[in-house]
């Protein structure tokens, strides 16, 4: 990953410059992959009450 890449990734998500004095790459690297995960409006279906009791 590039540095303008990863700039690009931070703005994306709402981070400023002096968020990334306590955040690591590999911690806004998830951030940014769940970020994308929270957008996505394929899923199926969502899990109940009861879905959790039975797991």
């Amino acid at each position: 990953m590039t540095t303008p890449l990863f700039l690009l990734r931070c703005l994306q998500i709402g981070l400023s410059l002096s968020d990334l004095d306590l955040l690591t790459i590999g911690l806004v690297n998830d951030m940014y992959c769940e970020s994308r995960n929270d957008e996505y409006k394929g899923w199926r279906e969502l899990a109940t009450q009861e879905d959790y009791e039975n797991f």
